[in-house]
């Protein structure tokens, strides 16, 4: 009989994380790894009834591979705090791994930003590998955009993961503190060329354009005027820190 093993990654999100864990209910397993909060995280996690365990790091194929090793079901879907599983999405979850085709399954998942109304929806929707048999999910790899290396045929679940993310400037700003210098270390590991005036401004433009234009932000007006630019100021803090780790060097 095939049975699920929910695991959520947690840091701080005493706010976010009761509507997440619910959204999973239908799970047989929650785990919940805390990256160590310094909120009521795992109190309210704990109280509704999740497993949790701690990992302090800020590689998250490390935290998603802790998660896969305390799982003890068959299948496994990952969730993040901000996001939640939809009723059809939930359905065709356990409608698919009762009568298997594949190995692993893509979520079509729609973000939402400054706010959780249908006007902040992001029109362009992602698509993302979260439900695995557990056999079949190696390991994850990347320290920050991290990815599945799946061993097996991967297929797509009707329904929608949504993401509530950066609902707030404040919480825009402080991701982009903390992510931009892990992004510049992974950069500057790698031997990124040096960064010069000009590198800047194809970064950021190409970001402005990809959010703006392609993903069609431009159709949220003020919101998607906003998103877009802060992507393009994302991308800056993180080439001005590589280009200042250079400096040093």
């Amino acid at each position: 009989m095939s049975k699920i093993s929910a695991i959520i990654m947690a840091k701080n999100e005493e706010n976010m994380i009761a509507d997440c864990l619910d959204s999973v209910s239908f799970c047989d397993e929650i785990i919940v790894i805390d990256g160590g909060s310094e909120d009521r995280t795992v109190e309210v996690a704990t109280r509704i009834g999740a497993k949790v365990f701690e990992l302090k790091t800020s590689d998250f194929s490390e935290l998603r591979n802790f998660g896969l090793d305390k799982a003890t079901n068959n299948w496994v879907l990952y969730v993040d705090t901000d996001e939640r599983v939809t009723t059809s999405l939930r359905d065709n979850i356990k409608y698919q791994i009762s009568n298997i085709k594949y190995d692993a399954y893509k979520v079509q998942r729609k973000n939402f930003y400054l706010g959780t109304s249908e006007k902040n929806e992001w029109p362009y929707i992602e698509k993302l590998e979260r439900l695995f048999r557990k056999e079949y999910l190696k390991r994850w790899k990347g320290e920050l955009h991290e990815s599945p290396i799946v061993h097996g045929k991967i297929g797509e679940l009707d329904g929608y993961l949504l993401h509530y993310t950066h609902r707030d400037l404040t919480l825009m700003i402080s991701k982009t503190i903390e992510w931009s210098k892990i992004e510049a270390q992974l950069r500057f590991k790698a031997g990124h060329p040096q960064m010069v005036w000009w590198r800047f401004l194809r970064v950021m433009f190409t970001a402005f354009f990809d959010w703006y234009i392609r993903q069609k932000g431009f159709k949220l007006g003020t919101v998607g005027l906003i998103e877009s630019i802060y992507q393009m100021f994302s991308m800056f803090i993180s080439y001005a820190r590589l280009w200042e780790m250079q400096r040093q060097k």
